[in-house]
């Protein structure tokens, strides 16, 4: 059995699927586009704990060039657009779980607040968390997995004020030491470092330092990830027996970063020690079947790590709108 597709076959199909015939006379349905999208908030069962996973908007990075490096630009632009994804424009997503355990409302990393560095499409965690019905006043804990612009940036608003009045904070005290260093201000991280000061100092009083391997809060565990910062962290959350890892900036995209996880990333600290380190933690949550929560892939960054020759693949997880 043989097919011959034409470009005017397809177009009469179309036709005929979008138009109902009544008394031999074709009408045409109309309606106004809606122009809006859902709610940016998605929620799913850990054990006995609820997450919520809230958006602070997509995070546009621009050509890859200069920003992955270490292969080959034009083997770059091939990953991605064998992937489907614009070989001009890397976008990645900015995921942030909330997890209720019963006892604590537990935030992990705050968006980019009021800056615009990265666009205008940043800075909607406060939005995404009123569509999920969270208040910022019952937050009672918010966790840095590091003190980049776009993981600290929402903790104080236009005003000035703190965003989460009768919230503990937590971060690595390399982290805050470094980031919110004086002496910074005249050199190339002047801008990371106005943004860590502008919301780290106001809550300077409410910081609690945790350390590598450290269960700091009830079910959250530190892990030391040294690289993308000197005090990067990751966690691992786990309610009754189930657990996820919350990668933080481990890996910043589900392909360039995890089918070659020894690729660099310009924005890391140090990029020879993250690239050791994420093949290092890659591998023992690939090995451990461990689900992974990642900041940065596609919304909403919930599913799993898994090896592949050379390095990992991630297998997003289908969205339970039925819980």
């Amino acid at each position: 059995m043989t097919s011959n597709v034409t470009r005017r076959s397809v177009l009469a199909l179309g036709a005929g699927l979008g138009a109902t015939t009544m008394l031999g006379e074709t009408v045409l349905a109309k309606a106004p586009k809606l122009g809006t999208q859902p709610s940016y908030f998605y929620r799913f069962d850990l054990g006995n704990a609820e997450v919520t996973v809230v958006s602070d908007g997509p995070l546009p990075l621009g050509p890859p060039k200069g920003t992955f490096i270490g292969v080959p630009d034009d083997a770059v632009k091939k990953m991605l657009s064998d992937n489907f994804l614009s070989p001009e424009n890397v976008v990645l997503e900015q995921n942030s779980p909330i997890v209720n355990t019963g006892d604590k409302l537990i935030l992990f990393d705050t968006g980019m607040g009021t800056s615009k560095a990265f666009g205008p499409t940043t800075g909607r965690q406060q939005k995404s968390m009123k569509e999920a019905g969270i208040k910022p006043e019952d937050i009672d804990a918010v966790v840095f997995s590091h003190a980049h612009i776009d993981h600290i940036g929402g903790v104080v608003g236009e005003d000035g004020k703190v965003l989460f009045p009768n919230a503990q904070y937590y971060i690595a005290q390399s982290d805050f030491d470094f980031w919110t260093d004086e002496s910074k201000i005249g050199g190339p991280l002047k801008d990371f470092v106005l943004h860590a000061r502008k919301n780290l100092l106001p809550i300077r009083d409410r910081l609690v330092f945790y350390k590598d391997g450290q269960e700091f809060l009830p079910g959250v565990q530190a892990i030391a990830a040294p690289g993308h910062t000197i005090g990067h962290t990751i966690f691992v959350v786990t309610s009754n027996g189930k657990s996820f890892a919350f990668l933080g900036d481990l890996t910043h995209h589900p392909i360039l970063l995890l089918e070659k996880p020894r690729m660099q990333f310009s924005y890391d600290t140090d990029p020879a020690q993250a690239a050791e380190t994420r093949v290092k933690l890659l591998d023992m949550i690939a090995t451990q079947k461990i689900p992974v929560m990642a900041y940065h892939y596609a919304w909403p960054g919930v599913g799993h790590i898994a090896k592949t020759g050379e390095g990992f693949h991630y297998y997003p997880e289908a969205m339970d709108l039925y819980r």
